[in-house]
């Protein structure tokens, strides 16, 4: 009986091997890595002990043989003894670009996890993303979404910031993010999505904002939760993108320690996918992007990007969108025409919960804008007005006009947090006139197809309902 017991606690869902004991805090996940490339991932899991032999093997076809990855990395992390844990990594090589693989986890010689993964797409071969914003708020929707997501088959799934709620703490991650993205098994609850495709985030304020170790000891997990290129500036706390910390020498070692390299540096940074060129910024009101430094690492980025088909920007504070919540936060219209100069084709942003669309349109700020300084000691920065002139590409519809002249904005923050201004949904006097289509009444997710040059968008609901589509043709 005993034997019986045993045996029932073992389970295999969506191809993967676990037990009901469980020993992970967050089973593996994959992730691009620190050097992108179309035969590369990482993988990344999660324990709450201290000692054990961990080994990961890959297949990369089914005829092959099992072959041992390098040996696991891991960092400690145990701020106050808060959620103490290893966090593990490891490098998957070899890889055929595009196609599935297998990988197993063993600890201490007994395989605990099994599942398969999708190798990222090369150059000449079409491809599929899911960009999704404002997901960490484990609301019903957020789950459908992620359902939804699941049944979209991505190659790759972007989240434009607010990755978790409300503080970036390691335990908002334990209870509203892994359970729901990398689920066991599909259903209106959540789906195995991480273990099998990358996922990509940038920065929200609800990541990086709060800089309160004292506060939340395990706060700005985003710093080593996550493994994605080191190429962005160098910085120190002071610097125009690294505000300073406020934690007592010993939250600050413990922090420093568990983030290592990444920190301050992983807010901003680049990498090519596919025939595609993304690049990822810190939009955060702490951020100084009126600093020629931070400038030119932009400009520098794109400049040396051209021969990419497509260029993309992310970041989670829209520089345009008609929503009244979060209008004045502007500060990200001040890099428009550096993205024009490196001809980005659409940036993609969060933080406003709800669909938008621009009109393609070019932007030219007046000067820098009037900074905007609040909070209770009337020094916190909360933003950036920038006015300036737009010209805006009307002859473009997404469907018989596919040449748009301009960069397209779009705002896809609605992915589960509480929905802002559902009053405007059907009040177009109420957008700017850069603002195409405004959808507010219902959460969403952005599905990209890319095959050559071609481009093809579209907004689907959590039931699956296409909200808006548009193609662009190069």
């Amino acid at each position: 009986m005993k034997r019986l017991i045993t045996l029932a606690l073992l389970v295999t869902l969506h191809g993967s091997v676990f037990s009901q004991a469980d020993i992970f805090i967050a089973k593996p996940y994959l992730q691009i890595g620190r050097e992108p490339s179309p035969g590369s991932l990482e993988l990344m899991w999660q324990v709450p002990e201290k000692e054990a032999g961990w080994e990961v093997e890959l297949k990369t076809s089914p005829t092959e043989k099992w072959i041992k990855t390098g040996a696991p990395q891991w960092v400690a992390i145990a701020p106050d003894g808060l959620n103490a844990r290893r966090v593990y990594h490891a490098r998957l090589t070899g890889l055929m670009p595009g196609t599935l693989f297998n990988y197993r986890v063993s600890r201490a010689g007994k395989i605990v996890f099994t599942a398969e993964g999708h190798a990222p797409r090369s150059e000449g071969q079409a491809y599929r993303w899911v960009v999704n914003g404002d997901i960490g708020a484990a609301t019903t929707d957020a789950k459908l979404l992620a359902k939804q997501c699941y049944l979209s088959h991505p190659d790759l799934i972007l989240i434009p910031g607010d990755i978790i709620y409300e503080n970036g703490r390691l335990s908002e991650y334990d209870t509203k993010f892994w359970p729901i993205y990398n689920a066991d098994q599909v259903s209106d609850e959540g789906a195995p999505l991480m273990r099998s495709i990358p996922y990509v985030g940038a920065p929200g304020n609800h990541d990086v904002d709060n800089r309160s170790l004292d506060q939340y000891p395990d706060g700005l997990s985003y710093f080593y939760l996550w493994r994605q290129p080191l190429n962005g500036p160098s910085g120190k706390e002071g610097d125009a993108f690294v505000p300073a910390m406020v934690a007592t020498e010993e939250h600050r070692k413990a922090f420093l320690q568990a983030a290592g390299e990444a920190y301050p540096s992983a807010v901003n940074y680049s990498f090519n996918y596919g025939n595609a060129h993304v690049l990822v910024v810190d939009s955060d009101p702490y951020v100084n992007w009126t600093d020629s430094s931070l400038r030119n690492w932009v400009a520098k980025d794109l400049a040396g990007a051209q021969d990419a088909a497509w260029r993309f920007v992310i970041f989670h504070h829209p520089g345009f969108s008609s929503a009244r919540e979060h209008y004045e936060q502007q500060q990200m219209r001040l890099l428009s025409p550096l993205f024009e100069a490196g001809k980005v084709d659409v940036v993609f942003n969060g933080h406003v919960h709800n669909y938008q669309r621009s009109f393609p349109m070019h932007f030219t700020p007046d000067k820098q804008g009037t900074l905007l300084v609040g909070g209770k000691d009337s020094k916190t920065i909360r933003g950036r007005v920038v006015n300036g002139r737009w010209t805006l590409d009307h002859h473009f519809d997404g469907k018989t006009n596919t040449k748009p002249d301009g960069i397209i904005y779009i705002v896809t923050g609605s992915g589960g947090q509480e929905l802002y201004n559902p009053e405007q949904n059907n009040d177009p006097d109420s957008w700017q006139k850069y603002t195409d289509k405004f959808i507010s009444e219902l959460h969403s997710l952005t599905v990209i197809d890319i095959d050559g040059k071609n481009f093809t968008l579209r907004q689907v609901s959590p039931e699956g309902k296409e909200l808006d589509s548009i193609k662009i043709t190069k």
